[in-house]
């Protein structure tokens, strides 16, 4: 006989009850978001659910790995040596799948969303993870990157699998409770004890230590339940074949070599970078967001007087767009959007300027996004106090002619087509 503790360790307890609360919480939130997601009138909290579901989810599988690793170096309390051998058999094998059931689900969800593809919709949906919001969490490589075919066909497959072993874990956490309650109040052996201290521990003989191939048969029991979930509902997901359109050939994206800049005759101004900004704004799920570039350059050559001479050159690091949201911000990174590993940089170059009266003036030019150039007029005031000048200006942007986010929101379902952008510079004479 092996001597084993009275009841789990006070971590082991800790890990079981948290994972316990977490799982709990999981599935009525899974089960209501997917549904709440298609409701324009509930998108931007089913949005937020989303969220919330994919960080505690990545919450299970860390809590997983360390109940996993506490329970293969410590010991376990002993079965009552009046369970059956087909109870202890069932009790163990239940505790595998449970193991196997909280690593699975975390995974295929992660699958899931690194295919950039919705199975609601059946159409591409690539968002960025944010763990809480706290900080990004990267997707897989090689399903973000596979061709969209196969990404759809993860995507049907893996939340196929997810969604079948949740109604896996339904049952498990039916037969579990079931089981702890009756050993409780009907066999009285104390067994909820183990995991439950303010429980009675119940003193009496323990069953022993299984053989080694019975401990292999409950393993396998377990860990071929949670496979079998898998696969079942991954090929019970196959989705049907898309309508094949005319094939397109492969374009190879590089960015676009801006031509050198050419200053103005106008007076020429330096810009104070800590009292001047560029904002951006628009709507996500039907809320609010703002963002702002912390990385630009402007060279500007401005004279009310001298409107033919000026000039502004403005070069922006896409990859300095920030709205304060790890997930939004980790979106703006990806292809679909700024693109800053191919398109470093956007620029707006404005050379023909109006007076509309008073302090207020126009730029005409053309604003480059990743490789698409589009004409944009720029209404701003001016206003001068001893060589020192404030210009705020306001243009309203459609994001699609910019190719932002085409391949899973052309329509705007999610994001607003119209982009305000905003902004407020200080800038000095140059001497």
């Amino acid at each position: 006989m092996t001597v084993r503790p009275n009841r789990y360790s006070v971590v082991a307890i800790t890990l079981h009850w948290l994972i316990a609360i977490a799982i709990l919480s999981m599935i009525p939130m899974g089960w209501w978001m997917s549904d709440a997601i298609n409701d324009p009138s509930q998108q931007a909290l089913a949005y937020r659910v989303f969220q919330i579901h994919k960080s505690v989810g990545f919450l299970i599988l860390a809590l997983t790995v360390l109940r996993v690793l506490w329970r293969l170096t410590h010991p376990v309390p002993a079965l009552p040596l009046e369970m059956k051998g087909w109870e202890q058999f069932a009790a163990r094998a239940t505790h595998v799948a449970f193991y196997a059931l909280m690593i699975a689900m975390p995974l295929t969800g992660w699958i899931y969303v690194s295919s950039g593809w919705a199975v609601t919709t059946d159409h591409p949906l690539a968002v960025a993870t944010s763990w809480f919001g706290l900080f990004g969490i990267s997707h897989i490589g090689f399903v973000e990157h596979a061709a969209e075919a196969v990404r759809r066909n993860i995507a049907f497959a893996s939340m196929g699998a997810h969604s079948l072993m949740a109604w896996g874990a339904v049952v498990l956490v039916a037969l579990h409770v079931g089981a702890a309650l009756k050993h409780q109040f009907l066999n009285r052996d104390g067994v909820l004890a183990h995991m439950v201290p303010v429980f009675k521990h119940v003193d009496g003989p323990t069953a022993g230590e299984p053989a080694t191939s019975t401990k292999w048969a409950e393993r396998l029991a377990g860990l071929g339940l949670i496979v079998a979930l898998a696969v079942a509902g991954a090929i019970a997901a196959r989705p049907a074949p898309l309508a094949e359109g005319p094939a397109k050939a492969p374009v190879a994206a590089s960015a676009p070599q801006d031509a050198d800049v050419v200053a103005g005759t106008a007076q020429a101004w330096n810009i104070d970078k800590a009292q001047s900004k560029i904002e951006f704004s628009g709507t996500h799920s039907g809320a609010p967001f703002t963002g702002t570039f912390g990385q630009w350059d402007a060279k500007v050559w401005f004279d009310p007087a001298d409107l033919a001479g000026s000039k502004a050159v403005v070069t922006i690091s896409t990859a300095s767009g920030k709205t304060g949201d790890a997930t939004k911000d980790g979106s703006l990174g990806g292809a679909e959007w700024f693109d800053p590993s191919t398109y470093p940089t956007a620029r707006f170059e404005a050379d023909k300027f109006t007076a509309l009266g008073g302090n207020r003036f126009e730029a005409r030019g053309t604003l480059r996004i990743k490789n698409m150039t589009v004409p944009v007029v720029l209404p701003f005031t001016f206003d001068e106090a001893s060589g020192v000048a404030t210009v705020e200006g306001k243009v309203e942007l459609d994001r699609t002619a910019f190719d932002l986010g085409m391949a899973s929101d052309a329509a705007g379902s999610w994001v607003s087509k119209a982009i305000e952008v905003t902004i407020k510079v200080r800038a000095q004479r140059a001497s």
